[in-house]
């Protein structure tokens, strides 16, 4: 069945204007100023009229099975449900481990993706975890990388944070030229995400690595750069040497009074800096703990994730801290994408049907369509987990 979707003010992320845009099965293969059928083929309209039609969004740090544990364990988090991602707009996402590596496990991390795909969405995974040496199911972060389909890098391992492994110049460097080289091998980035804890010691370790190496920046995705201004600033520069940076939209209320930059004012602030617009992303970190911590590392509560933050964000970018809907949506579409390399993030002839209608004024989700199949409709999931 083909499904036309009429009139839409239509994003790539780019601006296009007023367009129709046709899926057949999976793919986008036409759009253009007007659509005319003349076919006996079942073709499903909806009317985009007063609609955004954008990429669906990619959500580039997820904890879909959960995370947590800070807390000893009551306070293991629980597992991302499909629709908490469709409802908010997400097509794709990107699966990767934290703090606990032990009850949490990259078997596990495969089987609910190869699930959630089973049921429509596109998921990807990272091997590996915040700790070095990293973990991984096959033996080797390259043969992870060749022979398992879903991983796609290594991560999220983590740098100045108590809850790190503390890696040093070497470890950081050796698993990246490991990383890169599975990902040459594999036709896939290999990229290293990077959790940034609030220690002051920021990026240095990235930057120790690329000056003592021939590892770009760029090999590193740093994530939680919204931490504070100081680490906001560090990550400024560390854009303009060629790296991208990722800003987190789930946050607590203490962590906002206490210096955070939400994720949408991080944005702005960063594209008033004249930070370039493609090298800034935005990530949910769904369904991870959210642990508040003293100044002595003390813990003072915890809370989760939510997938629906970065629908959220992108909202508030546009209509609170004076974002364009172009660079809004890059952020969580083209971007994350461009970074881990994936075909996913923009609309284009052929392009996968990875489609998020928005309603023009509040930018709320009417439709959501992944690779073609319409997963919400009228703002209303239509596909849901067997256990939701």
């Amino acid at each position: 069945m083909l499904t036309l979707i009429r009139g839409a003010n239509l994003y790539t992320p780019s601006p296009q204007g007023q367009m129709d845009v046709l899926i057949a099965g999976s793919k986008v293969i036409d759009f253009r100023t007007e659509i005319k059928l003349e076919s006996n083929t079942e073709v499903k309209i909806i009317d985009g009229r007063g609609s955004i039609l954008a990429p669906g969004f990619v959500d580039s740090l997820v904890h879909i099975t959960g995370g947590g544990g800070e807390a000893g364990f009551t306070s293991r988090t629980p597992e991302m449900n499909l629709t908490d991602a469709t409802l908010a707009g997400i097509t794709t996402v990107i699966a990767a481990l934290g703090t606990d590596s032990s009850s949490r496990t990259l078997t596990n991390l495969v089987a609910k993706a190869k699930g959630l795909k089973e049921l429509g969405l596109n998921v990807f995974c990272h091997t590996g975890s915040y700790h070095l040496p990293a973990k991984t199911l096959t033996g080797s972060i390259t043969n992870d990388l060749m022979y398992i389909d879903e991983f796609i890098g290594v991560g999220e391992v983590a740098i100045s944070d108590h809850r790190s492994s503390q890696p040093t110049v070497q470890q950081l460097a050796e698993l990246a030229a490991e990383a890169k080289v599975a990902g040459m091998l594999s036709g896939k980035k290999g990229i290293i995400s990077i959790h940034v804890g609030p220690i002051d010691s920021h990026l240095d370790i990235l930057h120790d690595v690329h000056n003592s190496t021939d590892i770009s920046l760029s090999q590193f995705y740093p994530t939680h750069m919204n931490r504070n201004k100081a680490l906001l600033d560090a990550g400024i520069d560390f854009c303009k040497a060629g790296g991208t940076i990722d800003f987190t939209t789930s946050t607590t209320e203490y962590d906002l009074a206490h210096g955070e930059y939400a994720a949408a004012r991080a944005l702005a602030y960063c594209l008033e800096h004249g930070v370039d617009a493609t090298k800034l992303t935005m990530s949910s970190d769904g369904h991870a703990s959210l642990p508040i911590f003293d100044d002595a590392f003390n813990l003072l509560g915890l809370e989760v994730g939510k997938e629906a933050s970065l629908h959220a964000s992108f909202i508030q970018a546009v209509h609170e801290c004076g974002v364009s809907i172009e660079h809004a949506l890059m952020a969580i579409t083209s971007n994350p994408a461009k970074v881990l390399g994936l075909n996913k993030g923009s609309i284009h002839l052929h392009s996968d049907a990875d489609l998020v209608l928005l309603d023009e004024k509040t930018l709320a989700t009417k439709y959501v369509w992944s690779n073609g199949k319409l997963m919400v409709e009228q703002g209303k999931a239509i596909v849901k987990g067997p256990f939701e």
